[in-house]
C-alpha cells in the first residue's frame, strides 16, 4: 500500500494540473478518450476504459470528470488526481461472502481475488452526488448495474434498498508501474441469494467463503488479493462480519471518511 503524499486537488486548480478533466458533469458514459497508452490490452477492457469516472476533491466533493483511463494512471495519480469508487460485499443466507478472482484481461490488478464487486459509480446523473445521501444512492445504483455487468446478477435480487452503506475509505494503490488507484471507496453490505451468470472477460473464478475460510485464503502464498480488499480486511471486514446477523446499524452511515493512505 503506497503513502505517496500528493498534492491537494481543488475545484479551481484541476483542470490546470490534469487538462484531460472536464469540469462539467458527463453527458454520456464514456469519453472517446485516446487510447494512446493502452496498446496491447483486451479490446473491451480498453472500451471500457473511456467510462467517465466522477474527479473528487480530497472532501469527497465532485470536481469534475474524466476517463477510467485519466484516472488509472500512477502519473496523475501521483500528481493527486483522486476518483469515487464503490466495493460490494455480498453475502449469503449462510453468512458467507461472495468473492471473486479478476479475469487475467483486468488492465488493473488482473488475476487477484478481491470482494463481490469493486467498480466506480458514473460521472453522468443518477450516479454522480455531491452531498452524501445522494452519493450513496448513486453508488448503489452503479453497484446494481456492475453486480450484472460482472457476475450476471440480477437487480431484482439485489434491490437498492437492501444495500448497507457502512463507510468510505481513502486509500492508494499502484497496481504496477503504469496503473493504479486513487479512490475514495464508498462500502456496502448485502444479504442475498443470487444466481451467478459470470462474464469471464471481467471474473475467472468466484467463491464463497465463511470468515474462517476467508483467513485460510490469506495463508495461502498462492493467492493474490487486490489491495483495497487486503486493506479492508485487515482494518474493519472482519468485526462487521460478526454483526451481520445484528448489531451492523451502529457501523452504518458513518460520515468520516477513513484515511489509509
Amino acid at each position: 500500500m503506497s503513502t505517496t503524499t500528493t498534492q491537494t486537488i481543488t475545484a479551481e486548480n484541476v483542470i490546470h494540473l490534469f487538462p484531460e478533466v472536464n469540469s462539467q458533469p458527463a453527458s454520456s458514459h464514456r469519453t472517446g478518450a485516446s487510447t494512446g497508452d493502452l496498446e496491447g490490452y483486451d479490446e473491451e477492457q480498453i472500451r471500457l476504459m473511456e467510462e467517465v469516472c466522477i474527479v473528487l476533491d480530497r472532501d469527497d466533493k465532485p470536481i469534475g470528470t474524466a476517463s477510467k483511463k485519466v484516472c488509472h494512471l500512477m502519473t496523475n495519480i501521483n500528481s493527486g488526481l483522486l476518483h469515487r469508487a464503490f466495493s460490494v460485499f455480498l453475502f449469503d443466507s449462510k453468512n458467507r461472502l461472495l468473492l471473486q478472482q479478476r479475469a487475467s484481461e483486468k488492465i488493473t490488478f488482473p488475476d487477484m481475488w478481491t470482494n463481490t464487486c469493486c467498480s466506480h459509480p458514473l460521472g453522468v446523473p443518477g450516479e454522480t452526488g455531491a452531498d452524501l445521501e445522494a452519493a450513496v444512492m448513486g453508488v448503489k445504483r452503479a453497484a446494481q448495474r456492475k453486480l450484472w455487468h460482472e457476475l450476471g446478477i440480477k437487480k431484482e435480487q439485489v434491490p437498492i434498498g437492501d444495500f448497507r452503506f457502512l463507510t468510505r475509505i481513502h486509500y492508494l494503490a499502484p497496481s504496477d508501474g503504469k496503473w493504479g488507484e486513487h479512490e475514495i471507496d464508498y462500502i456496502l453490505f448485502i444479504k442475498a441469494d443470487v444466481d451467478l451468470e459470470v462474464n469471464p472477460n471481467e471474473v475467472q473464478d468466484t467463491r464463497y467463503v465463511s470468515a474462517d475460510g476467508m483467513r485460510t485464503m490469506f495463508k495461502d502464498e498462492k493467492l493474490k488479493f487486490t489491495p483495497w480488499f487486503k486493506l479492508i480486511c485487515e482494518t474493519l471486514l472482519f468485526e462487521w462480519w460478526e454483526h451481520l446477523n445484528g448489531g451492523l446499524e451502529k457501523y452504518m452511515n458513518d460520515t468520516e471518511i477513513k484515511r489509509m493512505c
